[in-house]
């Protein structure tokens, strides 16, 4: 049984989906990273200096100056500005990932075959469909010379 566990680990199948999921998981932090450091500030500065991440709607009634005040307190709040970033952060995975296959997809593609060669053509005198290397046609028995 180790010996087929070992087998099952080594293939190289397994090896490149861990080094898939390794990779996958650095970088999503780096596109978190990239969504909370470098595209949320500018997006909250033009909308009016404000931090998508601590924005929240309060529900217990209480009043609380900050997200992090809030919870602290143990109040119930819908906290829709991380909401926000965790949505920027899926719809910017998803569209690294899309051109990512899509230039590869390109890259794969097999050159289109060349056009086959015909294999048939029609006769000059009765029109009819006989085979490239007929000399004769079978139709009107025309005598059409060598192909």
């Amino acid at each position: 049984m180790l010996k087929e566990f070992r087998e099952f680990a080594i293939k190289g199948n397994v090896v490149d989906m861990a080094v898939g999921i390794i990779i996958g998981a650095a970088f999503g932090r780096i596109v978190t990273s990239l969504v909370n450091d470098v595209i949320m500030p500018p997006i909250g500065l033009l909308i009016g200096k404000m931090d998508f991440s601590s924005l929240f709607i309060n529900l217990s009634g209480t009043s609380f100056p900050s997200l992090a005040d809030a919870r602290k307190a143990g109040a119930a709040v819908v906290a829709y500005g991380s909401f926000l970033n965790t949505v920027l952060d899926f719809v910017v995975v998803a569209l690294v990932i899309f051109l990512l296959v899509k230039q590869v997809n390109r890259l794969r593609r097999e050159p289109a075959a060349a056009p086959a060669e015909p294999i048939s053509k029609d006769c000059p005198y009765c029109l009819s469909v006989i085979p490239i290397k007929a000399t004769r046609c079978a139709h009107c028995t025309a005598q059409l010379g060598a192909a």
